[in-house]
């Protein structure tokens, strides 16, 4: 499994690992279909939606 980074993009870790989309989504983060989501690290997504970057990094690798 890879490993999920903080200066991965969004569309590129939901390429890799798609069923990450429910970890987004219950930390309030609708990233698929976001424009976004080709845009953004998962950094600047978690500073934009006001969600801690560490527990999502957390939470993200557990799976």
């Amino acid at each position: 499994m890879t490993k999920i980074t903080k200066d991965m993009m969004i569309c590129d870790i939901l390429d890799v690992q798609p069923h990450l989309e429910e970890i987004f989504i219950s930390h309030g983060m609708p990233c698929v279909g976001c424009p976004g989501s080709n845009l953004e690290t998962l950094e600047e997504a978690a500073a934009g939606h006001g969600v801690s970057l560490e527990k999502l990094l957390e939470e993200i690798n557990e799976e």
